[in-house]
């Protein structure tokens, strides 16, 4: 993206292919037809042009009351307005978008994540035979997994797991013949977030960047994403920043002694080489000295180290749901089942 052909090209293509359908169709296609706003988006760094970023920089403002005709337009899903006011938001606005872009990141939905975790959970708590838990969340910035036992879970096979009065309420399709455990998930002592660039939801400019993430027409995502973070934030979690995998001793440190940790990732091992996956994997079974560990996976085929892959290919278009025990100097690991679209639909696969 070092040249304004190269930025025009970019944001024509995120319109016409990602963001196709859109609101941000329009808006994306009409930055890349403006020579002023290309220029302005070229102020900010190199790494930091790309619409994803820029676009959420411009929603941030916007859900901040500094851009009320671009908020205006989104809140009337009216293309043509978003789109006019954007390039007007970008061109006098553009020291704060630059600002903004280079100051954060894209952060990844964390939402939903609950009805694909909590039978896991429950199952990994069951097989260890503990009624105290500490949640260890490994690289979701929000660490909105910590409130999985807090929400209320529907599936489409008519099955409900655990709080039917919160005000969090996650449903997944379930596919197959086996139905999810109904075993609930027992006492959780703590709740420990670890991540490189841990987010604080109980800070106004960090939640905000949260919704500027989410696209302005994607409601029942924001929706969620709001009660998602309000139950965050009314128990805030400990979050420990640094490396995921040297970080997690000090985590496990902060579990009281009567519980079982139970580490989780979702779609987070990805981004670590294979090398890092294994320390990660390695790092478990160190803690595991002592007393069980647990570690609950939704992750790519073939991601999650150790997780059988029951013979899918990498790739395929779904996720393993894993479970792996760690005692004194033995492991076992077991694949529960699959999961597609970030966890909204799953098959449960393991026997009772």
């Amino acid at each position: 993206m070092s040249s304004p052909r190269t930025l025009a090209q970019a944001y024509r293509r995120f319109g016409e292919g990602e963001a196709a359908g859109t609101l941000y169709e329009r808006v994306s296609i009409a930055v890349s037809e403006s020579g002023e706003a290309l220029r302005a988006i070229e102020t900010a760094p190199a790494r930091k042009r790309q619409p994803a970023v820029i676009l959420a920089a411009l929603h941030d403002l916007a859900l901040a009351g500094r851009a009320p005709a671009l908020a205006g337009a989104y809140a009337a899903g009216n293309a043509e307005a978003a789109a006019g006011a954007a390039i007007e938001t970008l061109l006098k606005l553009t020291g704060e978008v630059v600002d903004i872009a280079a100051h954060r990141r894209p952060r990844p939905d964390e939402t939903g994540h609950g009805a694909v975790l909590y039978p896991a959970i429950a199952e990994a708590a069951h097989r260890v035979g503990t009624n105290a838990i500490g949640l260890i969340d490994v690289g979701c910035p929000a660490a909105l997994n910590l409130t999985v036992d807090r929400a209320g879970i529907d599936y489409s096979n008519g099955q409900s797991l655990g709080d039917p009065s919160s005000p969090v309420r996650l449903s997944a399709s379930v596919v197959g013949e086996r139905p999810v455990p109904a075993r609930a998930i027992p006492e959780v002592l703590a709740r420990i977030g670890v991540d490189s660039d841990p987010v604080d939801v109980t800070d106004a400019d960090e939640a905000r960047w949260l919704r500027a993430c989410v696209w302005p027409d994607q409601r029942d995502r924001a929706a969620r994403l709001e009660a998602e973070l309000a139950l965050a934030a009314a128990e805030p979690a400990l979050l420990l920043r640094g490396d995921i995998v040297e970080t997690l001793p000090d985590a496990f440190a902060r579990v009281p002694e009567s519980a079982l940790p139970v580490v989780t990732t979702t779609w987070a091992l990805s981004r670590l080489p294979l090398e890092g996956r294994l320390r990660f994997l390695h790092r478990l079974d160190q803690a595991a000295t002592h007393r069980p560990v647990a570690w609950v996976s939704a992750e790519g085929v073939g991601v999650a180290p150790s997780i059988p892959t029951m013979g899918d290919r990498h790739a395929s278009g779904h996720s393993i749901i894993g479970l792996a025990v760690f005692g004194h100097s033995t492991m076992h690991a077991q694949a529960l089942g699959r999961c597609w679209s970030k966890g909204r639909m799953l098959a449960w696969l393991a026997k009772p």
